[in-house]
C-alpha cells in the first residue's frame, strides 16, 4: 500500500484564511488577513517577508499545526512559496 504524498491543489479555504491571519499577528503586518494574495510569493517582492519572518511564521506554524518546518530544508523555496502553497503543506501534514 502506497501513501498519498501529493498535495491538494486547492487547500481548504478556511485553513487557509485562518494561516493567513496567523502571518498577519505573527509578523505584526498592517494589512487584513483577507489581503494576502493566495498565490503571490511570501518571500521577497510578493508579501516582503525575509528569512527571519519565514522563522517565526515557522514557530507559529508548528505550535498551531505540529508541521515541524527547519530552517535548513530544501524544500522551503517550495513550502513558502506563496500562502496557497504553505496551506497545502500544513494540511498534508498537520498533527494537530
Amino acid at each position: 500500500m502506497e501513501l498519498d504524498t501529493t498535495v491538494p491543489s486547492q487547500p481548504d479555504a478556511a485553513l487557509q484564511s485562518e494561516i493567513a491571519g496567523l502571518i498577519v499577528t505573527a509578523l505584526n503586518l498592517e494589512i487584513a488577513p483577507s489581503e494576502i494574495d493566495p498565490e503571490a510569493p511570501l518571500y521577497g517582492d510578493g508579501l516582503g517577508i525575509d528569512s527571519i519572518d519565514i522563522l517565526e511564521i515557522a514557530l507559529v506554524v508548528s505550535k498551531q499545526y505540529g508541521v515541524q518546518l527547519k530552517a535548513d530544508s530544501a524544500d522551503n523555496t517550495r513550502i513558502f512559496a506563496s500562502l496557497r502553497a504553505l496551506t497545502a503543506h500544513i494540511a498534508a501534514h498537520r498533527t494537530k
